[in-house]
């Protein structure tokens, strides 16, 4: 059996993940560029999703578990009165609801009472999550709906203000790890 050459990077590395990449595929790159197999990253964006994924090179593999269960924060606007079938921009639209009298303070109230603080969240069909050792988003892609249990995250910060364009609220959260934000605009919207 051959020896493992020791890994030639140990650290962490901080990406700025561009849309149309999913985590692992950010992960394949490093290894290719850094010439080293054990890289691991700390959470999953969505492909679709832009921001900081953090990456553990060599050693550092071993130090993502408390980067992983560490609070997230996260910002992205919420289009009123559309839901998708991935709750995102990339599904298609299911349904169309006229949310003109709806305002930011009516929003806001929402948020209050029902979103902020320890919550049950039903994970989104179109998820990196494993039901039965296959992730939810291959059976949302089969067309096969999947039955989720809630799970508790905790909220801790969760706000809403209004855009230059109209029916578009900007949402900042820091939430648990495992939560989704898409859930979370979906569950305002309802």
């Amino acid at each position: 059996m051959a020896k493992r050459r020791p890994p030639v990077v140990h650290g962490t590395v901080v990406i700025d993940k561009p849309a149309g990449m999913t985590s692992h595929d950010v992960v394949g790159k490093l290894r290719k560029t850094l010439g080293e197999r054990r890289i691991g990253h700390a959470g999953t964006l969505d492909p679709d999703a832009t921001g900081v994924l953090v990456v553990g090179v060599g050693r550092a593999t071993r130090l993502m578990q408390w980067v992983t269960g560490a609070d997230k924060d996260y910002s992205c606007e919420v289009v009123l009165g559309s839901r998708t079938t991935t709750l995102d921009d990339s599904g298609e639209v299911l349904e169309t609801v006229d949310m003109s009298g709806v305002t930011i303070a009516d929003g806001r109230a929402t948020v209050a009472k029902h979103l902020v603080g320890a919550i049950e969240q039903v994970p989104p069909m179109v998820s990196a999550l494993k039901v039965d050792g296959k992730r939810l988003h291959e059976y949302a892609r089969e067309g096969v709906e999947v039955e989720r249990k809630a799970r508790p995250v905790e909220v801790t910060r969760f706000d809403l203000d209004e855009t230059t364009e109209p029916g578009v609220w900007r949402m900042v959260v820091t939430c648990s790890s495992g939560t989704y934000v898409r859930s979370l605009a979906d569950d305002l919207g309802r």
